[in-house]
C-alpha cells in the first residue's frame, strides 16, 4: 500500500544521476521532482537517444520531455521494480490528450527509465492545501477528470491510483493522468496481481473492491474521484488516511459524513453525485466516467435520492450489520469481464428528436428503435436531445404565437415522446435526461453535444419525401460524416 509521503533515501546500489549525465543519448538537464518511487528529470535529445526501445520518430523536435527514473531503495525494492516495469509496459499502449506521449524506455540491464512528454501545467496536489474549494471549481475539476478516466477505460485501462498528485492539466484545461505503476490493462500481463497479495494504491483513495484484491473494475477509479471531490468540497477526507489493511476495510461498513453536514452551501445534487461515487458496491456507483461527467455538467438532470438529503452517518446498529456482512465478503466479479466490458455495458445513447417537425410515424419508429437499443444494455443512459434553432444575427423569438416559451415547449415535447420508453424500461432511476440545445446549426449542435459528453451512439430521424427532406437529410448526413460515434438514422 502506497502513501503520499515522499521518501528521501537515495538508491544504495548505484551512483545517483546528476545534471549533465547522458543516458542513451538523453541529457539530464534538471531534476524536477523526487517522489517515493521515482525521480523526474527534464531531458533533451543529444544524439537521437533510443534506449532499449527506439524513440518515436514522429515526436516533434520542440516537444518538452521528461525522464522518469525509478528509485530502487536498497537495491532490492520489489514494489519499485515491478511498478516501474508495469508503467514501461502500459504507457506505450496508451494514446490521446489525457496521457503523456511516450517517447522511449530503457531496461534494468543498464539504466531503467521512461522518456515521455512533459506536461507543464499544474497538478491538483497543490489544491489539496486550499480545500475546501469553490463549488464551481469542484464541479469543473470533477467533470474534466471523469472525462479523462472514461477515455482511459475505453483503452482497456484502470488507473487504480487516482489522486491529486497524479492529475495534471494542459494549457487548454485538459486533464492528464500520470503514473501508471499500479495500473491494470486488460490486454497486458498484470505483474502486480501475479507477484503481490496486499491492496495496492494510496490509502485514502483505495476502493472497497481494491481492498478485496480486485484490480480490473473501472468503477474503482470513480470511487477515488469521489474521494477527491469530497475532499475538495469539504476540506476533509471521507475515510481518513488509513495505513493498515484493517483501517482500509472500515470503508466497507462505515459511511462518510455527508458533505452538507460539513459545508452548508454544498448543493443537494452535488452531495448526491459524491455519495453515489462512494457507494461500497460498485454496481451502485456511476457506471462510467462519461455518465459521471454528464451529471456534473448538467446538475438539473441529477435525480435526487435519500443520499442528497442525508444529514448524518448510519447508526451503530447499521454499521454493525454492515460489518457482519463485510467479514469475508467478496465482490461480485466475473473472470470473463474486463475493463472495456464494463464501459460497454454503460453506454450513453443520444436520441436526437425534432419534436416540432417530425411526423407521428417517424417519432414512433424512433421511439421503438431507441427502446430496442436501450433494452439490450441495462446500464445504458438515454439522453433525449432537441435543437432549438437560433438566428446567427439578430434577436430570436423566445415565445410562440400563444406566448408559450419555445424552449419549455420543446422540453415538454421531448418528455412526452420519451414517456413510453421510460415506463416500459423503468428509466426513472437517473438513466434518462433531457436537453434542449440552442444553436443556429442543428448538425453541429448534435455533433458537439455527442463529443462533449462522450456519447456512444446517436439515433436520429430523417424525413421521407417532403419539401423539407433536403434540409433534414443534410442534418443527418452531416452528423454521420462528422460524429466520432455510431449513428443510426431512422426513416419513416
Amino acid at each position: 500500500m502506497e502513501t503520499e509521503t515522499d521518501s528521501t533515501l537515495e538508491p544504495a546500489s548505484r551512483a545517483p544521476l546528476a545534471a549533465g549525465t547522458i543516458v542513451d543519448g538523453w541529457q539530464l538537464e534538471e531534476k524536477l521532482h523526487t517522489g517515493g518511487m521515482a525521480h523526474l528529470w527534464r531531458v533533451t535529445r543529444v544524439s537521437g537517444g533510443s534506449g532499449t526501445e527506439p524513440a518515436s520518430t514522429d515526436v516533434p523536435a520542440d516537444l518538452p520531455l521528461i525522464m522518469k527514473v525509478p528509485r530502487i531503495m536498497g537495491g532490492e525494492d520489489p514494489a519499485s521494480i515491478v511498478g516501474f516495469e508495469v508503467e514501461q509496459m502500459i504507457l506505450p499502449a496508451l494514446q490521446g490528450p489525457h496521457v503523456p506521449r511516450f517517447v522511449a524506455r530503457g531496461d534494468f540491464s543498464r539504466e531503467p527509465y521512461i522518456v515521455m512528454e512533459r506536461i507543464d501545467g499544474p497538478s491538483l496536489r497543490a489544491r489539496l492545501d486550499e480545500a475546501p474549494l469553490a463549488i464551481d471549481e469542484v464541479i469543473e475539476i470533477g467533470s474534466r477528470v471523469a472525462t479523462a478516466l472514461h477515455e482511459l477505460h475505453r483503452q482497456h485501462l484502470v488507473h487504480l491510483d487516482v489522486k491529486p498528485s497524479n492529475i495534471v492539466f494542459r494549457a487548454d484545461g485538459t486533464a492528464v493522468m500520470v503514473d501508471f505503476g499500479l495500473s491494470h490493462h486488460d490486454r497486458l500481463p498484470d505483474l502486480l496481481d501475479e507477484e503481490f497479495s496486499l491492496p495496492m494504491g494510496t490509502g485514502p483513495y483505495i476502493s472497497p473492491e481494491q481492498v478485496q484484491y480486485v484490480r480490473d473494475d473501472p468503477r474503482s477509479d470513480l470511487f477515488a474521484l469521489g474521494v477527491m471531490l469530497y475532499h475538495f468540497t469539504t476540506g476533509q477526507r471521507p475515510f481518513g488516511s488509513p495505513v493498515t489493511v484493517r483501517g482500509l476495510r472500515r470503508r466497507l461498513y462505515v459511511d462518510p459524513i455527508p458533505p452538507r453536514a460539513l459545508r452548508a452551501d454544498c448543493p443537494p445534487w452535488l452531495q448526491e453525485v459524491i455519495l453515489k461515487c462512494l457507494e461500497v458496491k460498485a454496481e451502485r456507483r456511476w457506471q462510467s466516467g462519461a455518465q459521471l461527467a454528464l451529471a456534473l455538467q448538467d446538475p438539473t438532470q441529477v435525480p435526487l435520492t435519500a443520499r442528497a438529503q442525508r444529514a448524518h452517518v448510519s447508526g451503530a446498529f447499521q454499521r454493525l450489520k454492515r460489518w457482519f456482512f463485510a467479514i469475508g465478503a467478496e465482490p461480485q466479479t466475473s473472470p470473463l469481464e474486463g475493463v472495456t466490458s464494463q464501459v460497454m455495458r454503460s453506454p450513453i445513447v443520444m436520441a436526437a428528436i425534432d419534436v416540432d417537425q417530425a411526423s407521428g410515424e417517424l417519432l414512433d419508429r424512433l421511439r421503438e428503435t431507441v427502446r430496442r437499443i436501450v433494452v439490450t444494455e441495462p446500464g445504458a443512459r438515454l439522453a433525449c436531445v432537441s435543437v432549438m434553432k437560433t438566428a446567427r444575427i439578430g434577436m430570436d423569438e423566445l415565445v410562440d404565437a400563444a406566448g408559450q416559451s419555445v424552449h419549455v415547449k420543446q422540453l415538454v415535447g421531448l418528455k412526452h415522446w420519451a414517456r413510453p420508453i421510460s415506463k416500459q424500461l423503468n428509466l426513472e432511476d437517473g438513466r434518462l435526461t433531457f436537453h434542449v440545445l440552442e444553436a443556429p446549426d442543428a448538425a453541429t449542435a448534435i455533433v458537439e453535444f455527442a463529443a462533449r459528453n462522450q456519447v456512444d451512439q446517436i439515433v436520429m430521424g430523417a424525413r421521407g419525401n417532403s419539401t423539407l427532406r433536403r434540409y433534414l437529410g443534410s442534418v443527418s448526413s452531416q452528423v454521420v460524416a462528422q460524429a466520432d460515434c455510431t449513428v443510426t438514422v431512422v426513416r419513416a
